[in-house]
């Protein structure tokens, strides 16, 4: 009898719930592919292009300080052999100096180009999440996450919507071009 009596209970509890549970809401879920609206949307191919003409603008202001170097490398080695001691000494301290000098601006321009990645990468996401946030209200997402940050594995070709966040990122970078 009691088996029966909680049987039955157990039954009613689980029947009512049924309904609560078949009603519910599906949730709807997006995912960006922030590296693929890097790659793919007109604003990040500008800023790969940016960044490659400052770094190739870094390089060839590295290259003519080399030469230089050099120049006055191959300049004391002649001279060497006819400056006194104490001359050939300044030489070589002089020279230590535009060593240290030249590394000195290889790390400031490494520095350089990677404040500007950032900071340009920074003002992407900005405009990317503003973007999302606002397709998230509009369509009706529940929840709108990136690939990468979130620690996806796998999502479905449906969940995905980064190819609509880049048409629109485009579209809003074209507007203020």
């Amino acid at each position: 009898m009691k088996r029966i009596l909680i049987a039955i209970i157990t039954l009613a509890f689980v029947a009512g719930f049924s309904n609560v549970v078949f009603a519910a809401n599906t949730a709807k879920i997006g995912v960006v592919d922030f590296e693929k609206v890097i790659q793919e949307s007109s604003a990040g191919k500008l800023t790969q292009k940016d960044l490659r003409k400052k770094g190739e603008e870094f390089q060839n202001k590295l290259k003519k300080e080399k030469a230089s170097l050099d120049a006055v490398s191959k300049a004391f080695e002649r001279e060497s052999l006819v400056l006194s001691p104490d001359k050939k000494r300044d030489k070589e301290r002089d020279f230590r100096i535009r060593i240290n000098d030249f590394k000195k601006m290889q790390e400031d321009y490494t520095k350089e180009l990677r404040r500007i990645e950032i900071e340009k990468i920074n003002q992407m996401q900005k405009d990317v999440f503003d973007i999302a946030n606002e397709m998230g209200k509009k369509e009706g997402f529940s929840l709108i996450i990136e690939r990468k940050t979130a620690g996806v594995i796998y999502i479905p070709a449906k969940v995905d919507i980064t190819d609509k966040v880049i048409a629109k990122y485009n579209a809003k970078v074209a507007k203020k071009s």
